[in-house]
C-alpha cells in the first residue's frame, strides 16, 4: 500500500495531543516529505520497508530532542510509536487527508 499523499497525524504525548500535517512522497525504499504543526515545519526523509515508514527529526521545542518515528499504513490510516527520546514512547495514528 502505498503512502504517497497527505496525512493528519495525532502524536499521544505525555504533553497531550499532538496535531501534524504531513505530506509524503515514497521512491522504492525511501521517501521525502514535510511536516507541519505546532512547533513549525519540517523537512522529513526516511526509510520504507513493505507498509512501514520509519524516520527521525530533532525537535528543539518544549526541549531539544530526537524524535524517532515507525508507522505502519493499512490504506487510508496508519498506526505507529514515536521514541521521545529519554521520556518514552508515544503512540500515533493518522488518516490520509
Amino acid at each position: 500500500m502505498s503512502a504517497d499523499g497527505n496525512w493528519k497525524i495525532t502524536i499521544n504525548s505525555p504533553m497531550g495531543a499532538q496535531e501534524v500535517e504531513a505530506a509524503i512522497t515514497t521512491s522504492g525504499d525511501t521517501f521525502t516529505g514535510s511536516t507541519k504543526g505546532r512547533m513549525g515545519e519540517q523537512t522529513i526523509e526516511g526509510k520504507v520497508n513493505g507498509d512501514t515508514l520509519t524516520w527521525s527529526t530533532s525537535i528543539t521545542q518544549p526541549m531539544p530532542m530526537t524524535l524517532e518515528f515507525s508507522a505502519t499504513v493499512a490504506g487510508d490510516s496508519m498506526t505507529g510509536n514515536v521514541k521521545l527520546g529519554a521520556f518514552g514512547n508515544a503512540p500515533l495514528t493518522g488518516v490520509r487527508a
